[in-house]
């Protein structure tokens, strides 16, 4: 791990409705960072949203579009929180310039927790269908995909100053590395 890639970026990751986005709204905020959404940014990218590109092209081709926009995002210069989709783990190009690059927060939310947030989001193409049945399968499927990352944190029972507040201090403690 390079020390000084450390002090460039924060990787959120994490299974959807694990608080990505808003973790990052905050930590923004806080370290007075860039913040960056690959989900918004592939959309810019591709000129249209996430669920025609899966409808239009398939998973394969969305999958290769956020892999050249995480890494152009990872190799920016610019300090910034970067929050990633949740398959962003899927490939393992992804996961060691993730590591190169920055410092990996792993958010996790229970099952329940993570229905309850996405169960209405319309917008997630693999949601389609039973979302509490494709939740349940993606989390079984995607099973030790995340456990790459630098940090973990539970999400289901703290408040999002509580997660930023943990994530500031993990990258304070990082920075004197």
């Amino acid at each position: 791990m390079q020390t000084n890639s450390l002090r460039n970026k924060i990787i959120l990751i994490g299974f959807m409705g694990t608080g990505k986005s808003a973790v990052a709204d905050g930590l923004a905020s806080v370290l007075e960072l860039h913040k960056h959404d690959v989900d918004v940014a592939i959309v810019k990218h591709a000129g249209q949203p996430i669920s025609d590109i899966f409808a239009q092209s398939g998973e394969e081709t969305f999958r290769n579009i956020e892999t050249e926009v995480l890494q152009e995002l990872l190799y920016s210069p610019e300090a910034s929180i970067i929050a990633t989709g949740g398959g962003a783990v899927l490939k393992q190009v992804n996961r060691d310039t993730m590591l190169e690059h920055g410092l990996v927060i792993h958010l996790i939310a229970s099952a329940d927790v993570i229905i309850s947030r996405v169960k209405h989001d319309t917008g997630r193409p693999l949601l389609q269908g039973d979302v509490t049945e494709r939740v349940h399968q993606l989390m079984s499927a995607r099973a030790g995909a995340y456990d790459f990352a630098h940090y973990s944190i539970d999400t289901s029972n703290l408040s999002l100053p509580e997660v930023v507040s943990q994530i500031v201090e993990l990258w304070h403690q990082a920075n004197l590395k």
